[in-house]
């Protein structure tokens, strides 16, 4: 199988923010180090600034420049990988070329502050998740038990985003929240959740928000965090894959994507111990569903949805 890679999601930043040793050039201590992206053909991968939860409020915006450094610094400045900032430019990648893109895994750093998103704006942050699983100022993470949406100003970023083409992505917020940004005018995905009915991990959405996901043309990207594959048990490609066939029996084919949350999960789906593994799960996709279903979910899903972000 031939056919390029585009991954929403990935946590490498956080990695070598916090680990000592890890080296993106060499793929030392990663998941998708740049040897592990080429071996798995990736074309496009999205790097996450993710701050852990304990940071305290002061110190998110500084934390989160010190990420968006070190993508700039390491990821983008390494031989091979192609800083993509503009949706357009993914017309321009040339074989063996990874475009990299830099995304906002919670908007703690924003605070309420959208001055902070022209600045993380321009220093190229491209998608942007209000919430990892807790509130904040936009919204409610799937981990409050309150459950709230969006608010005042959670609807403002989304509005903000959908003027510049910045993606706003559901994956962490919670059940109404996901509806909030389905129900306005935005580029709106999922970057890294699977199908809720066939594992009911609560972050992983509803067939109702898969349906109105599709409905708007948006994207679904797969995740390989074995808890969110399989309720209580080890998790395999057939078990990935039983996801892919629920999403499709929902009119999701032009709609599902991959997004692996390498670097940011603990346990593996079999066979995908890195992101070398993407080759792996290709052949088991055309296996299962065929060349043109297996080709629209590792890139044209994602490429089409971007190109039209990008207009």
């Amino acid at each position: 199988m031939t056919a390029p890679v585009y991954d929403l999601h990935c946590d490498v930043l956080l990695k070598l923010a916090e680990e000592k040793g890890a080296d993106f050039e060499k793929g030392i201590q990663l998941d998708a180090g740049l040897p592990q992206l080429k071996r798995g053909g990736a074309r496009l991968q999205f790097f996450a600034v993710f701050l852990e939860p304990d940071v305290p409020p002061e110190k998110t915006f500084s934390e989160a420049v010190r990420q968006v450094d070190l993508f700039h610094e390491v990821v983008a400045r390494t031989p091979g990988m192609v800083f993509i900032d503009d949706w357009r430019k993914l017309a321009q990648l040339k074989e063996g070329d990874i475009g990299c893109v830099l995304t906002l895994e919670g908007a703690e750093p924003i605070h309420h502050d959208l001055s902070r998103m022209s600045y993380f704006y321009d220093r190229g942050v491209r998608s942007l998740g209000l919430t990892w699983n807790q509130a904040n100022l936009t919204a409610d993470g799937i981990g409050e038990t309150r459950g709230a949406g969006l608010t005042s100003f959670g609807k403002e970023v989304v509005q903000w985003n959908t003027e510049r083409g910045v993606l706003t992505d559901v994956s962490h917020l919670s059940v109404q929240g996901v509806y909030d940004v389905l129900s306005l005018d935005a580029y709106a995905l999922a970057t890294h959740s699977n199908a809720k009915s066939v594992c009911g991990h609560r972050r992983n959405l509803s067939d109702d928000q898969l349906k109105m996901l599709f409905e708007k043309k948006g994207l679904c990207g797969l995740v390989y965090n074995p808890p969110f594959v399989i309720d209580g048990a080890d998790a395999n490609l057939d078990d990935l894959l039983a996801h892919t066939e629920h999403m499709l029996e929902l009119g999701g084919e032009n709609c599902i994507a991959l997004g692996s949350d390498f670097d940011g999960i603990e346990e593996k789906v079999e066979g995908l111990s890195d992101a070398s593994g993407h080759r792996v799960l290709q052949e088991r996709l055309k296996s299962v569903f065929g060349v043109d279903i297996t080709e629209k979910i590792s890139w044209k899903n994602a490429h089409e949805f971007l190109l039209r972000a990008g207009k």
